[in-house]
């Protein structure tokens, strides 16, 4: 287990002498309406090497993601906010989805893959993972007690913001936000 330490580098806040990439009191400031929710870490922090299972039935951690800004969203069938907030993480994903930056959909506890399938079929969402996390080993490693949850995850692997509950995805502010992060 790698030790933490805040360094004051004199410009950005780091973790072990690593910028942070982004000062989170700015990043904040990007935010307004529902996406106010979003909170910025002071500090990273480390995300846990938990197996999820894939859409295609492989395993996979969050650090086969590194090298991309995610957006992480575990949500649920059963979840009404998670329904709403589904389509606008699709239009995110649609608009900035690549190299740079993904939205990753976890499904956690019991989300049977025909019902997960269905949902998606009818909030026309066809453009975003269907991962589980059926022991909720994922989301109890990173501290989820509700859904919606959605994480934001830095190119480094680390958590750098955290929202409990839905929030509009595709608004102005969101994408500010997702313009100002993979931009640096």
């Amino acid at each position: 287990m790698a030790f933490l330490a805040l360094r004051d580098t004199g410009d950005a806040a780091s973790v072990d002498g690593a910028p942070l990439g982004h000062e989170p009191a700015e990043m904040q400031a990007l935010l307004d309406g529902s996406m106010k929710k979003l909170t910025f870490h002071s500090a990273a922090k480390p995300v846990p090497e938990a197996i999820f299972l894939t859409e295609e039935g492989g395993e996979a951690t969050l650090a086969d993601y590194q090298g991309k800004y995610l957006l992480v969203n575990f949500w649920a069938t059963w979840c009404a906010p998670c329904r709403k907030e589904m389509p606008m993480l699709a239009t995110l994903q649609s608009e900035y989805g690549g190299e740079n930056f993904e939205v990753l959909t976890i499904a956690t506890g019991r989300n049977p893959p025909p019902a997960m399938k269905a949902f998606f079929a009818e909030i026309g969402v066809d453009n975003l993972p269907l991962h589980r996390d059926p022991k909720q080993v994922v989301a109890r490693a990173m501290g989820v007690a509700g859904l919606p949850v959605s994480v934001l995850v830095d190119r480094d692997g680390r958590e750098i913001a955290r929202m409990l509950g839905d929030a509009e995805w595709d608004s102005p502010s969101a994408r500010a936000m997702i313009e100002t992060l993979i931009a640096q």
